[in-house]
C-alpha cells in the first residue's frame, strides 16, 4: 500500500497507520505508508487499515475477552521506508504518531540519523505530529492535500508544525481499563473513572500523551458533550465547510447520534467517518468514539507561565 513513486509534486509523504484514516484515503502516489505491529492470540499482524479483517470482527474478538497489545514499529521497517525515500531523489516528509504515547519516533530519528550518512545529499524530514488517531488522522488528511498543492518539503514542515495546534479532538471511550493495561494513563485515573461509573472523555495534550477532560453519565450525555465541545471551539469562518472527522471502534449508532447533534450545530457539516485502527483500538477498546475538527489554537488553554515555557521548549 501506497509505494514512493515518482511524482509530479515537490514532495513525498510518508505516513503511518495510527492516523486511523480510511485506506483509500491514503493510498496515492508519493505516499508511503508505515504499518504498526499488534498482537493477538493468533500472532502478529500489521495495522493495515482493517483491509485483513473487518473492524467489527476485531473489537468483538476483544468483546469477547481478546486483549490485543502493540509495539513500536520494528528498525528494518524503517530503514527500508526510508532507504528507499532518500534513494527516489524526491525530498519526503515523515508525519510521525505522537512520540508522548510511543517510542517509534525516537528509534525512526536514530535510523533517518544512520542513512543521512549514507545518503548527505538526501532530503529526509521527520515530524512528531504529537497527535493520535484521527487527530494525526485530519492533520494528515489535509497535509496529502497541501502536497498536492504544491508545498516543498521544507513548506510542508513548516505547515505541519504549526497547523497541529489547531487540530481540537475530544473522544469518549467505555472504560479506561486498557488504556490503564497499555500503560498509557495513570492506574489512579482509570480507577476514579472505574468508581465513579462515568464515561471518560479525553483529548490530547501539546506534549502528545493523553488527557482527561471531562466525565458524562451516559453515552447519550456524553454525545450531547462532545456537541457542546464543537461549538465552543469552533472558528466560523465566512462561507467555508468545514469538514468533521468523526471516528469509532465498532459503535455506528453512537456516530449518527453525534452527527445529529452536530448538524444541530451546522447542518453543512461534511462529515469523513473512520474506524479506529486495530493500533490504537487495542488500547481503547471497543465504544470508542472520537470527533476532530479545525478549531482554536489550542495553545489558548495554556496559562501565561504555561505559554512561555512551551516557546522555550520549543526554540
Amino acid at each position: 500500500m501506497g509505494v514512493i513513486m515518482k511524482s509530479h509534486s515537490a514532495c513525498n509523504l510518508i505516513i503511518d497507520s495510527c492516523c486511523d484514516l480510511p485506506a483509500e484515503v491514503v493510498a496515492g502516489e508519493g505516499i508511503d505508508v508505515i504499518e504498526f505491529p499488534y498482537i493477538s492470540s493468533k500472532g502478529e499482524s500489521k495495522d493495515d487499515f482493517f483491509q485483513s479483517i473487518s473492524a467489527h470482527d476485531f473489537y468483538e474478538a476483544m468483546r469477547k475477552g481478546e486483549q490485543p497489545s502493540t509495539a513500536q514499529v520494528p528498525v528494518p521497517v524503517f530503514k527500508e521506508v526510508f532507504t528507499r525515500a532518500l534513494e527516489s531523489g524526491i525530498p519526503t516528509v515523515y508525519l510521525s504518531f505522537t512520540s508522548g504515547l510511543s517510542g517509534s519516533f525516537d528509534t525512526a530519528c536514530l535510523v533517518a540519523d544512520a542513512l543521512r550518512k549514507q545518503y548527505p545529499h538526501g532530503e529526509l524530514y521527520l515530524v512528531d505530529t504529537t497527535l493520535a488517531s484521527i487527530a494525526q488522522g485530519l492533520l494528515t488528511y489535509e497535509a496529502i492535500r497541501q502536497r498536492a498543492r504544491g508545498l516543498s518539503a521544507v513548506e510542508l514542515v513548516e505547515w505541519v508544525n504549526e497547523a497541529k495546534y489547531f487540530i481540537n479532538e475530544m473522544f469518549m471511550v467505555d472504560d479506561l481499563d486498557a488504556l490503564k493495561r497499555g500503560g498509557r494513563i495513570p492506574a489512579s485515573v482509570a480507577f476514579a473513572g472505574s468508581k465513579l461509573d462515568v464515561k471518560p472523555m479525553l483529548d490530547i495534550a501539546l506534549d502528545g500523551t493523553l488527557s482527561l477532560v471531562g466525565v458524562a453519565r451516559g453515552r447519550k450525555k456524553g454525545i450531547r458533550q462532545m456537541a457542546d465541545f464543537y461549538k465552543k471551539r469552533i472558528e466560523q469562518v465566512h462561507n467555508e465547510r468545514h469538514r468533521v472527522l468523526i471516528g469509532h471502534s465498532d459503535c455506528p449508532k453512537d456516530v449518527e447520534r453525534l452527527k445529529d447533534e452536530l448538524r444541530k450545530i451546522d447542518d453543512e457539516l461534511a462529515f469523513l467517518e473512520c474506524n479506529i485502527g486495530p493500533v490504537i483500538g487495542s488500547h481503547v477498546g471497543p465504544g470508542m468514539l472520537a470527533l476532530v475538527f479545525w478549531g482554536v489554537d489550542s495553545r489558548e488553554n495554556l496559562s501565561i507561565s504555561e505559554r512561555i515555557a512551551h516557546k522555550i521548549k520549543r526554540q
